[in-house]
Formats: structure tokens, sequence, C-alpha cells
């Protein structure tokens, strides 16, 4: 709980801090109030890591931090609604006007003097909660100034390098994998490193050991050794490990400079296998002082790393990591009924062996997790005790040290604070639930717990992708698929999931007709619309996150805005009513709303207009939605819109709104004729922009030079479309990164202005484009290009000279487009020939592919399952082409 405090914390001095400084804290009477309530803040903080360390074990300190936590929960919704005030506050000055009638629609109390004093009264009220809370810590004895990652790990077990080649089951294959590994030898250099990297309990540690113990092994090397490393990576430590681990015992009074001399002295002209066990050390100077001890082996000794942290890995291994997978289902049942019967006890009880393959389907693959629940039930013979352990979930099982969850909260307990409330958060999402990076960062980015950015040239959504790296490489998150340079799908292990639901219980519900809500609660997620579901609703009061996964009424999106003034993301996708209703004004906090998929929606109360925090709107596929609200413009921290609807010009009085957008998706607007009209210098902002599926586009009117932060522009499906304006690119500056073209027939050459890019642009994809003729004689000056792929255009039948000026271009693409195939394949084979990825198909079908490894990742979905942000339109995918939104 502390951990998730500690965020907390963090966030209202953020919060806090700008506010101090706002003419409206003056103004109103508050700045006092805030100033305190910042010192008493980072009074709390600075003690908050210690009462992580000691909660556990003191039940009244475990309940002050539960009360903190309320406390602090309440002071920021206070400070987010004061927030609210200063942002509108600063839509007026831009936008505003003082007629009555505007005044009137912002206004939120007849008198605007007793609203400030309610204002005033409720901080000045949350600061003296928050200082009469604590005021109650110094009873604990907590130690202050403890930095994030400073605190005490807790140490798995040491390991030694034995283990009974009987008792592993099902490693054969990977064992013999790595021992061909051992054999290679590496020309390049005398001391090789392999690093086996997997989820904890995962069995790297058991592999390492089968490896290490192998009669071929053995005779192999002149020497083997073993160390534990754990979090602990000393070098003058693992120095002594090491010779220990070699020679039996060594002089512990040695110097640093005699145990060095040792160690290679050791080494020197040895063949030798070293196993460095259980690494979490991602300080690459550490690794390179004690790697420059370990190269005086001779050519073929090698070193295997086993890590739970492919960032690790990188930074130590020589060889290619070795990722290492689940057992197979099979094998996980025969390690359970090896652990839960007495040997031969099994046959004796058919009913249970049914339930233990049950039991063992939870365990996904990780033979640790398998040894903990057959050791819950190891002897026991009662069916009851056997079906608890299947219908319960793992987090809600008992666990001793060295059982799965534990194992796995060491690696939660190496994030950083920032990670750990993020890696929390996930918990609210089902298993086997398939994230993408767009929508898990619009979700982090609405409940304020992305980190500001580092430099002025990076943006939340930057901080946001960083987290999901962070995770990715410490095997919180797997099953990553690259959709697209810029799109990801990943998913959580189960048991990963059943970490977070230990961290998180309490604050996270999946909410079925059978499931019971705490009261205290503050994230939902619906799979039914069951009445007995939604009447759950009425005891609860701190909800700040509602998603439902299936078709709800109007009435009960009128419920929750009444109910959840707090709520910070809506969900409401595949709904069914015509009009939204115009209370969604009163939701001040609200950052992130999704209407996607609703068919039947008409329009949205111009009342919308008021959500000055809102971040994320997303309207894709509301296929008769007549138009935006006419006050967009006063949404004025609008980052990310994706949007369906029948109006012919999407620029009506969306400056403002346009203004602040980062990542604006429009698709499957059958009536759209123009956009951007007349909004030059509004889109400074807009990083990626995705236009599809618009057959009436002509024109996207716009100045090229408003859109110098744009990196990634994907267009498609827009059959009237020409894409040539703005063609005075001279002295323009532009940032654009990635250019998608797909089925444009009016388009026949490249616009002018993508020369001001020439500097930034790696990635050029033009498909399905019957009048495409010819590629400009200036391509080749596109010196950072990476990428290059035409497919389906007909008219093509040359590459531009000068091709060989690309020495950046890594991978051309050539598909159905049979005049330039077969050029290409001939006189023009000498312009390409330095690409190392070169795929040009034959006219009989077959292909010339210069690399066998390379993928054919554009046949994936540009934004293949943006889940749920994403929907279908009943006639096809929303944007058309390979863009599909589901």
């Amino acid at each position: 709980m502390a951990e998730t405090t500690y965020g907390v914390t963090v966030k209202l001095l953020g919060l806090i801090g700008p506010l101090i400084y706002q003419e409206l804290s003056l103004a109103w009477g508050v700045r006092n109030d805030l100033t305190k309530l910042e010192s008493t803040v980072s009074a709390i903080k600075a003690v908050l890591l210690d009462a992580e360390e000691k909660q556990a074990s003191d039940h009244r300190l475990n309940h002050w931090l539960g009360e903190l936590k309320d406390v602090l929960n309440d002071a920021e919704n206070v400070l987010d609604e004061f927030h609210y005030r200063v942002l509108q506050k600063e839509a007026m000055k831009r936008y505003g006007s003082t007629s009555k009638k505007v005044c009137h629609f912002f206004s939120s109390s007849n008198n605007p003097l007793a609203f400030r004093f309610e204002m005033a009264n409720k901080i000045k009220g949350v600061r003296e909660r928050v200082d009469d809370i604590a005021d109650k810590k110094d009873k604990f004895n907590l130690a202050q100034g403890l930095e994030d990652g400073s605190i005490t790990m807790h140490q798995r077990d040491m390991t030694h390098s034995y283990v009974h080649p009987s008792n592993v089951i099902g490693r054969d294959e990977d064992k013999d994998n790595i021992i061909r590994l051992l054999m290679h030898q590496d020309a390049g250099r005398n001391v090789s490193v392999i690093p086996i990297v997997g989820i904890g309990g995962l069995g790297k540690t058991t592999l390492a050991k089968l490896v290490y113990n192998d009669e071929v092994v053995v005779s192999h090397f002149q020497l083997r050794m073993w160390v534990c490393v754990s979090e602990n990576f000393n070098v003058t430590r693992l120095i002594k490990e090491i010779l220990k681990s070699a020679v039996g015992t060594i002089d512990e009074n040695l110097s640093v400079d005699q145990l060095q001399i040792r160690l290679r002295k050791l080494l020197e002209n040895e063949k030798f296998l070293l196993v460095l066990d259980d690494i979490w050390n991602e300080d690459r100077n550490k690794w390179i002082e004690l790697e420059d001890l370990l190269l005086s082996g001779c050519n073929g000794s090698k070193i295997i790393v086993t890590t739970r942290n492919s960032f690790v890995a990188t930074i130590m291994g020589s060889a290619p990591t070795y990722n290492l997978d689940g057992l197979i289902q099979e094998n996980c049942f025969s390690l359970f009924v090896k652990l839960a019967f007495k040997e031969g006890d099994e046959n004796q009880y058919p009913n249970l062996l049914q339930i233990g393959r049950e039991i063992v389907r939870k365990c996904k693959g990780v033979p640790l997790a398998v040894k903990s629940l057959a050791g819950l039930l190891y002897s026991k013979v009662d069916e009851g005790e056997w079906k608890y352990v299947r219908d319960n979930e793992i987090w809600n099982l008992e666990q001793k040290e060295g059982d799965i969850l534990p194992a796995l909260r060491l690696s939660y307990n190496q994030l950083p604070f920032h990670l750990k409330q993020c890696f929390a958060y996930c918990s609210l999402f089902p298993k086997d639930y398939v994230f993408t990076n767009l929508q898990l960062i619009q979700f982090w980015m609405a409940h304020g717990i992305l980190q500001s950015p580092g430099n002025e040239n990076e943006e939340l959504e930057d901080v946001g992708d960083l987290y999901i790296k962070e995770l990715l490489s410490r095997s919180f998150f797997q099953d990553l698929v690259v959709q697209q340079i810029c799109f990801h799908t990943f998913k959580m292990h189960d048991l990963v999931h059943d970490l977070a639901l230990s961290i998180a219980k309490g604050e996270c519900s999946m909410v079925t007709k059978d499931s019971s809500i705490s009261a205290e609660v503050c994230h939902l997620f619906f799979f039914d619309n069951d009445q007995e579901v939604t009447t759950q609703l009425e005891k609860l009061s701190k909800v700040r996150t509602i998603i439902f996964e299936t078709k709800q009424p109007v009435s009960l999106f009128e419920a929750c805005i009444l109910k959840f003034k707090y709520l910070r993301v809506l969900n409401f996708k595949e709904s069914s009513f015509e009009v939204l209703p115009s209370s969604i004004g009163t939701l001040k906090l609200l950052r992130y709303l999704n209407l996607s998929g609703n068919r039947i929606i008409k329009r949205l109360p111009n009342s919308i207009c008021k959500l000055h925090s809102l971040q994320t709107l997303l309207l894709a596929d509301c296929e008769n939605l007549e138009r935006l609200p006419k006050d967009m413009r006063y949404m004025i921290s609008l980052r990310f819109l994706m949007v369906t609807t029948k109006h012919t010009c999407m620029s009506e009085n969306g400056e403002g709104c346009f203004n602040s957008l980062r990542f604006l998706v429009i698709g499957a607007c059958g009536r759209l004729k123009c956009l951007f009209g007349g909004m030059d210098g509004c889109l400074a902002y807009l990083r990626t922009l995705i236009v599809g599926k618009c057959p009436n586009l002509t024109s996207l009117s716009l100045s090229i030079n408003s859109l110098t932060a744009l990196e990634f522009l994907w267009i498609g499906n827009c059959k009237e479309l020409i894409l040539m304006e703005g063609e005075d690119y001279q002295d323009l500056k532009l940032s654009l990164r990635i250019l998608k073209i797909v089925n444009l027939p009016k388009l026949e050459v490249l616009p002018q202005w993508l020369q001001a890019s020439a500097n930034t642009l790696h990635c050029l994809e033009i498909e399905c484009c019957e009048n495409f003729s010819a590629l400009p004689v200036w391509l080749p000056r596109l010196k950072s290009l990476q990428k290059l792929k035409i497919t389906n255009c007909l008219k093509l039948s040359s590459l531009p000279e000068g091709m060989q000026a690309l020495t950046t271009l890594r991978e051309l693409k050539i598909e159905d487009c049979p005049d330039l195939s077969r050029k290409c394949r001939e006189e023009d084979w000498a312009k390409i020939s330095h690409v190392p990825k070169i795929f040009i198909d034959e006219d009989n079908g077959s292909s010339i592919d210069t690399d066998d490894n390379i993928s054919d990742d554009e046949t994936c979905f540009l934004l293949a399952k943006l889940n749920p942000l994403a929907t279908y339109n009943s006639n096809g995918p929303l944007l058309g082409g390979d863009v599909y939104l589901h």
C-alpha cells in the first residue's frame, strides 16, 4: 500500500507546485493553505519508503497508511477541481466572451463569490485533514530521506549448482540448445556470454544447473564455477565468490588488487564455464569492470547469465538472448503429480487427478507455480481442499517464502515507484487481455501517473512508451507484437497478473454478476450488463475508472455521471443511445471518454465542451454523428481524438481543440469534403495524423508548415484526395518520420513538401495507387530513409537515378508492380544492390529475397487490436486498407 501512496504524494506535489503560483490561488485566498499542504505532503513523502518496509509487521502502521491514502486521494480530487478552474479561466481568456450567455455557459454557480468561498473551504478542509493524519506518523519512528530504490531488497535464497536430473521435467530440449551454444566457437571473442531470460519461477536457474552438470559440459571445460549474484552486484564480492567456487577457500584479508591478480591468473589459458545466476544489475560500467577480469580465459570460454530483465541481458550478452518459454501442459501436469502425491498414490485418486489438471492450467507453464500449488495439496486427499485451490486466484491462496508470488514480488520490489503504480493499474483488466501501447498510455495519463517529461522535446506519450518498454524488459509484459513502428500489442502472463491483483486488491475490480465489490474500490471493469451488476454501483463513492465491455443503456450512463463526480476514465464503447446526456459537462475531472462504436448517436451536447480537463475523446465508428459540438475550442487539454462523423468540414469551431492535439484519427467519414480549412498554425503539436476511408475528401486544406511536430502520417482510401497542397516547400523544416499512403487513385507523384523531411523520414510506403507513375528525382536526397515499400502501383516502371546515395536504406520491398519489379531485377539492380534486405516479387509469383529472415510484417494491421479505442465499421474496417481497429 505504501508504494502506491508514495505515488499519490508525488502526484500531489506535482499538482500543488504550479497551483501555488496561479493568480487564481491568490485571488481566492488559498495560496497560504496550498503552501502549507505542500510542506506537509513533502514531510509525509520523506517517510513513506520506510513505511513500506515496516508495514507488513505493524498492523497499526498498515491502518495508518490506509487512512493516509484516503485523505491524500481526497486532496487530489480537490486540487484537480481547482486545476479545472485554472483551465476554465484559461479557456475563457483564449476564446471566451464577456457576453452573459457565454459566462452563464461556464458558470458553476449563480453566485461566484459563494463558489469561491466553497472552493477555499474545501482546500482548507483537506489541508487540515492532511495535517491531522501527518501528526500521527511520528509514533511509528519512521526514517526520513530514503530515496526510491534505496530500500532494503528482500533477496531470494542463494543458489547452488546442483540439481538431480530426475527432479527436472520438460527441459531436455532447452538443455540441448544451451549446450550447443556452449560448444559453438566464437572466432571474435575468447569469452562469450549467453543470457537466459524469463519471468521469475520459470526455471532459469534449474536449466543452468542441468547444463552445468551435464557430462558433455563437464568434460568440455577445464574449469567450472557457479556464483549466485542476486541484487548485490559488488565486484569485489563477486571476485571472491568466483575464486571460492574454483578453489574452495581464499584468504579473506587479501586486497582488491591481490584478488584480481589471483582471478586473472586462475583463468589464464583455461577454457572455463562461469554461471552468474540471478542478475539484477543494470549498471553496464559495473559489468565491464568485472568482465575485464574474466577475459584472460582461452578461446571457447563461456559465461551463462540468468536474469529476469532483458536489458540486463543486452548489456552483458555477447550471444543472442535465450528466452526461456514455459513448460507444455503435459510436463506441468507430470511435475504436479510428482509433487502433490506420495509416489504411486496418484492412481488411487482419479477424481483428484482431474481437478489437478484444472489446477495446472492456472500455472501457465511456470514450474514454480506448479510446485507452489502442489505443495499446498501434498498428501491431502479431501476433494474440497483441491477444489478450493482450483477455484481461487493464486493471489488468494497461502504463499510461503519461496513460492511463486513471493518470487515474482522480488521483481516488483525492484521497480521504481512510478512503474509500481502503473503496473498495479493493469490488474484492472482481465487475464489474457491484449493491451496496446496507445490505449494503456491514455489510461495512465488520465490518472496522472506518468511523470512529467525530463526535457522539452519529450511528451507525456513518450514517457508512457518508455514505461511500457521498461516493463517489457523486466518481463512484466510479454507476447509483444509490433504492428507498425508506433503501434504494438502485448499481454501479461497470468501469474504476473495475479501479482498485480495481490498488490492492487481493494482498488481495482473486475465485475461480473457473481462478484462482490469493496466499498473502497476506485477502478471498475464490467463484463456484464445484468441488473445485479449495475445495482452494485449504488454503494460506491470513490470510483475513478468505469470500463464497460458490453452495450449499456443511456440510463446507466446518466446514473454514472450523477453518482461519480471524480471519474477520470469513462468507457461506454458499443453503447446505443442517440443523444449523450447534457449532464456529461458536470464531470470536471474527466480525462478519458470513449463512445466509439455507438452507431445511433446523432449529436453530442455542447455541454461536453465544459470538459476542460479531457485529454482523450474517442468517437470512432459513430457513423450517425452529425457533427462535433460548436464550442470544442474550449476543450483545451484534448490530446487524442478519434472521430467518425457525417459532417462535411472538420474545421468549424475546432481551433482550440485541435491546437492541443498530439494524435488525430479521422476515419469512415463518408460526407467529409475538407479538413482543417482556415486552421493555419492550429496543429503545431500534432505528432500523428491518420486519415482514412473518406471517399469525398478532396483536400486536407492545410498549410504544411503548421505541422512542424508531425512524425507519423497515414492517408488511405480517399479516392478524391490529391495530396498536393502546400507545394511551396522552400525553407520548410518538418519532422516526418513515417509516411504511409494507401489507395489514393488520384495520386500521380509524391508531394514536393516531403523534401522538407529529408533529414528525418525513415519509412516510406506507397500501396495501391493505380495512377502513381513516377518516384521523384529528389528521392535519393532522403538521407535518413531506412525502409521503402511499394505495392500494387501498376504504372510505376522505374526507380530514379542516384538510388545508391540512399546509404541508410536497410529494406526495400517491391510487390505487384510488374514493370518496376522486372527493371529492378535486371538493369536497375546496380541501383539497389547495396540494400541489405530486398524483396522483389517475380512475374510468376516467386520472389527475390536477399534476407531469409525478413518478415512480412506489413500484413499486420496498422492499428490492430487497438482495444478499447478501436471498432469495426459495418461496411468494413473503419479506415479501410490494412488499418483495422478492433
